[in-house]
């Protein structure tokens, strides 16, 4: 991924899309940042923590675009989400809503999930599996009605 997003930068610099490349340095600076986080423990960052990385980019952004919608500042919502966007160029298609019901009812059955108690079990094999392709703040809470709590 790291590879795309250098050609993309440079790409986007020679075209002179100004919004991109913004975003993309926006990016790769939030990465530098997580490198030297992992550094610190001996750790290396894979696909999964970038991909986690830009998921977290793109909600703080969506927060900024309400917030900025409620304080009437349409421009600095619309800079948001131009760069929700970009960002969301380099995030796998998102599953949809009967998707994830699927797959929570698949990994509720492959954990033997029986209660609430093993809610954390279910969860992880769920972002084993669709790591950036679901919003885990939502699967919780379905991966938890489903347990009955």
């Amino acid at each position: 991924m790291r590879e795309r997003f250098t050609a993309d930068l440079k790409a986007a610099m020679k075209s002179g899309e100004k919004q991109k490349v913004e975003t993309i340095r926006m990016i790769t600076a939030g990465l530098k940042d997580r490198d030297i986080e992992a550094r610190a423990t001996g750790k290396t960052l894979g696909d999964d923590d970038i991909l986690a990385l830009l998921q977290k980019m793109v909600k703080s952004r969506q927060e900024s675009v309400e917030i900025y919608e409620k304080g009437g500042r349409p421009e600095l919502a619309e800079k948001e989400r131009a760069e929700i966007a970009v960002i969301a160029e380099y995030l796998p298609q998102q599953l949809g809503e009967a998707e994830v019901a699927e797959a929570i009812k698949a990994a509720i059955a492959e954990t033997g999930a029986a209660s609430i108690k093993d809610m954390g079990k279910v969860v992880a094999a769920l972002k084993a599996k669709y790591t950036g392709r679901i919003d885990f703040g939502k699967a919780s809470a379905a991966v938890k009605a489903a347990l009955g709590g």
